[in-house]
C-alpha cells in the first residue's frame, strides 16, 4: 500500500466497523472528503482524508495505515533537549508536537493522536512512569507506540518496560539512533 492510496465506501466501513450507508452519510455531511468516479458516481476517499477523518473523530488508526501516519509527541521538560528532537524528526518526514510535562501531554494526547510517543521519565509534576501507565489504560491511546528516552538507572528504565514502553533509548544519544529506534518501532 502507498501513500496515494485511494479507499472505496465499502473498504473504509470495513475498517470503521459501520455499514457502507454511514460512510456515504459522512461524506455527503462534509465530515468525509471524497470525490465521484465521472460517469458511475461511486465515492473514493484518498488515505491521507481518511486518516484525517479519523483523527478528528477521535477513531483509532487501522493497524495496516499506521505506518502513514507520522506523527509523534515530544515529552520532555528540557526544552532544548525536545527542540532538537523535534528538528530531527521533522526532517526525517514527521509530524510532531511538543509536551514540556505529563500533564500537557495527557491533554495533547486527546487531540494529536499520535502514532508514537517520545517520553522523558524524570519530570517535574506527572511523571513519565504515570503518563505510560495513562496511555495503556486508555482504549482509545493503548495503540501509541512510547520510547522512552532518559538517563535513568537501569531499575527505573526495566519499570517502564514492564509499565508498558515498547523500547528505551539512553542519554546521551546522537541522532541516527533517535531515527533507528524510531523507525523501528513504526515499522512494528
Amino acid at each position: 500500500m502507498e501513500d496515494n492510496t485511494v479507499l472505496t465506501t465499502g473498504e473504509i466501513a470495513k475498517h470503521c466497523g459501520v455499514n457502507f450507508r454511514t460512510v456515504i452519510r459522512w461524506i455527503k455531511q462534509g465530515r468525509l472528503k471524497a470525490y465521484q468516479l465521472p460517469g458511475r458516481g461511486d465515492n473514493r476517499v484518498s488515505l491521507e482524508d481518511f486518516l484525517g477523518f479519523l483523527k478528528e473523530n477521535n477513531i483509532p488508526v487501522p493497524q495496516e495505515f499506521r505506518k502513514f501516519d507520522r506523527r509523534i509527541l515530544i515529552v520532555d521538560d528540557d526544552e532544548s533537549l525536545a527542540r532538537s528532537i523535534e528538528r530531527t524528526l521533522q526532517r526525517a518526514g514527521f509530524e510532531t508536537v511538543i509536551a514540556n510535562d505529563g500533564f500537557q501531554a495527557g491533554s495533547v494526547l486527546e487531540t494529536f493522536t499520535p502514532t508514537l510517543m517520545t517520553l522523558d521519565l524524570q519530570m517535574p509534576g506527572i511523571r513519565g512512569q504515570e503518563v505510560i501507565r495513562f496511555v495503556r489504560s486508555k482504549e482509545s491511546l493503548k495503540h501509541i507506540k512510547i520510547l522512552v528516552i532518559s538517563a535513568m538507572p537501569k531499575p527505573q528504565l526495566d519499570e517502564a518496560r514492564k509499565a508498558g514502553a515498547d523500547d528505551i533509548l539512553e542519554k546521551p544519544f546522537n541522532n541516527e539512533s533517535l531515527l533507528g529506534k524510531v523507525e523501528e518501532l513504526f515499522a512494528r
